[in-house]
């Protein structure tokens, strides 16, 4: 099959963002379907692709399938109208690619919403069927964050409609996310959530670690990014209760957004001597410094919607690397760190709660034997639930069921 894959976040592990995608397009030209990646310029992403642009477009091969990238910078720390406008131009510009070439698959990975736009135009102007695949549920954690306003989440309300109805499959990554595209009209659902990638990461790696760091504290480490929906603010507090008891902890924030600077700031004034700030790391680096950490950890806001409708990559990277997490989440995350048959993998605490967060980081800070345990959980979750590997097969299924088989020829 010709494969137009549409996600304007793509990136492959030698950048500083998640990998989904080009573990998806990887598999499907491993089964031998000609894949085209259409993307743009996303701030931490790196394409795979060198020299400079032509008419603000170039393309090549990476990893046995094609990419087309457009000259669209995009990412968490530009204000959301200019966000909004790189999504509405490369919206514009993946219409086209998607009308200029014979194609007999799309698939259209969002966020943001408006990759949906280049899809629904394929398929009602040329018959092309498509799969949407949900990473973030829009409007829903928007409305739920009170971001925007009643006339933009109604028209991303009917988007959301017109894509999960006429798609042939809807991909969520969680049973919450399965639930809001149910609701916006899907026809066929599947649950496929983010995957552990056992080939980057590996608690048995090379360990990495910035200079500077303490070497009589345990090391707990958030990779990830730095906007209003991680709520970061909440790490800051546990790392204040933290040295003032003086547990033998450091919290490294590795990444960057929008709450950045004030992040920063704020740490500054607080006189926080046991957490740092990281520019955000290449796949690769991020594996090695966490085949050196003893935590890892996940932070979201305190918005009730995040429990079932968000699904980190960050999660998956530290399960695959044998960290044992905290995190502040309940719904999914939660049930996931409570283990099973392996035993705990992570505690998870309520989400609005420092003295919690504080609390679960000085515990396993303290004993050693139990990180090893919760990690040596995680690590055996990521090989035998969540390997990525698995989950690809399972993609590439879905996308190859999605298209009609042709009528072969009778013969004479």
């Amino acid at each position: 099959m010709r494969i137009l894959y549409l996600h304007q976040h793509f990136s492959t592990p030698e950048g500083a963002t998640g990998t989904r995608s080009h573990a998806m397009a990887r598999a499907l030209a491993a089964r031998g379907h000609a894949v085209t990646m259409a993307c743009g310029q996303y701030a931490g992403a790196a394409t795979g692709l060198g020299g400079g642009f032509r008419h603000g477009r170039r393309e090549g091969p990476v990893d046995g399938f094609r990419v087309v990238e457009w000259a669209i910078p995009c990412g968490n720390a530009m204000p959301l109208r200019a966000r909004a406008g790189a999504f509405l131009r490369y919206a514009a510009r993946a219409t086209r690619l998607a009308m200029a070439e014979t194609w007999d698959l799309v698939i259209a990975s969002s966020t943001p919403p408006s990759v949906a736009l280049p899809a629904l135009a394929a398929w009602r102007l040329r018959g092309i069927p498509f799969l949407f695949e949900i990473r973030d549920p829009w409007p829903e954690l928007p409305r739920a964050m009170g971001i925007g306003s009643p006339p933009l989440w109604w028209a991303l309300d009917r988007l959301a409609d017109a894509a999960c109805s006429n798609a042939a499959t809807v991909i969520a990554l969680s049973d919450g996310m399965a639930e809001t595209a149910r609701a916006h009209g899907a026809r066929a659902i599947a649950v496929l959530p983010n995957g552990c990638d056992l080939d980057l990461f590996d608690p048995r790696i090379a360990p990495w670690r910035p200079p500077g760091l303490p070497a009589d504290a345990a090391l707990a480490v958030y990779a990830g990014a730095q906007g209003p929906a991680n709520g970061l603010g909440l790490l800051l507090e546990a790392a204040a209760r933290l040295q003032a008891i003086g547990a033998p902890l450091t919290l490294l924030l590795v990444g960057e957004g929008a709450e950045t600077p004030r992040l920063r700031e704020r740490a500054a004034a607080l006189g926080l001597r046991n957490l740092r700030f990281l520019a955000p790391l290449p796949k690769r680096r991020l594996a090695a410094l966490l085949a050196s950490a003893d935590i890892g950890l996940q932070c979201l806001a305190p918005v009730p919607a995040f429990a079932e409708l968000t699904a980190p990559n960050k999660l998956m990277d530290y399960l695959a690397a044998g960290l044992p997490v905290v995190a502040n989440l309940g719904g999914m995350a939660a049930r996931l760190l409570a283990g099973g048959r392996y035993g705990p993998a992570g505690i998870a605490v309520p989400p609005d709660d420092p003295a919690a967060l504080a609390g679960a980081l000085g515990a396993l800070a303290a004993d050693p034997a139990r990180r090893r345990a919760m990690g040596h959980a995680a690590r055996q979750l990521a090989e035998r639930r969540w390997d990525r590997r698995l989950l690809a097969a399972r993609f590439c299924e879905l996308a190859e069921a999605a298209v009609p088989a042709r009528p072969r020829l009778a013969l004479a």
